[in-house]
């Protein structure tokens, strides 16, 4: 087992980079690669950058030149279910493109072309592996749908759309773009993120304080689930 790290901005993965042995650099596509040991298991871990593209060519590097079995999203997003309240955890039992709209010609909302399907899978197995990782860490989490997009999600209305069209429980910006690479190319994949805002724009404390405090959450999150493999 080899597993790769990807999180989409560099407080969500400068914890785990500081906790690798033996860590060797490589930079591949003008994204920086960090190989070693992590909590005594081989991984690969990157900051890929916000969107879609961003993420889809960190994963597919990691998979190709690298060599990685399991990828793993960390990182922080926005809920959209009164069930994950903020700094809660969202653990995917499928992703969605929410941006990704051929309906005038015929499909559904949201339909890939080429695999024909919307909501795409991620790894049952280490999806109840997080859920035990929050249950020991004592996090309320929710496993279903997210939805990415190349969008920072900010309103009600737009919300509203997401929730309508797929019944996503949170929002971000890289997740499925990472799961369609694991899916075409047979790679197990879990996305994790902790909730760091409401995505309508209203927040109990300022963003920058709730992304940190997230991304420490998610890396707590990854250690526990590599204690669990």
């Amino acid at each position: 087992m080899k597993i790769g790290i990807i999180g989409a901005m560099s407080v969500e993965v400068d914890a785990l980079v500081s906790h690798l042995d033996g860590v060797n650099k490589r930079t591949v596509s003008g994204i920086d690669f960090y190989e070693g040991k992590l909590y005594g298991r081989d991984a690969v871990v990157a900051r890929c950058g916000i969107g879609k593209v961003f993420a889809a060519i960190c994963a597919q590097t990691m998979i190709l030149s690298f060599g990685v079995t399991h990828i793993i999203n960390t990182g922080v997003a926005g809920t959209l279910t009164d069930r994950l309240d903020l700094l809660d955890v969202a653990i995917a039992n499928g992703v969605v493109q929410h941006d990704m709209d051929t309906s005038p010609i015929g499909d559904p909302v949201g339909l890939i072309s080429g695999i024909n399907k919307v909501v795409l899978p991620t790894s049952e197995k280490m999806g109840m592996i997080a859920e035990q990782a929050a249950r020991e860490l004592g996090f309320n989490a929710v496993r279903g749908i997210v939805a990415s997009g190349d969008q920072f999600i900010s309103c009600a209305e737009r919300k509203d759309f997401i929730v309508k069209n797929f019944s996503a429980v949170c929002c971000e910006m890289e997740g499925a773009s990472i799961g369609h690479v694991c899916y075409v190319n047979g790679v197990e994949c879990l996305i994790v993120r902790a909730i760091s805002d409401s995505a309508t724009g209203e927040a109990k404390m300022e963003y920058p304080e709730l992304v940190g405090k997230a991304a420490t959450r998610s890396q707590r999150m990854i250690e526990k689930i590599f204690a669990l493999l």
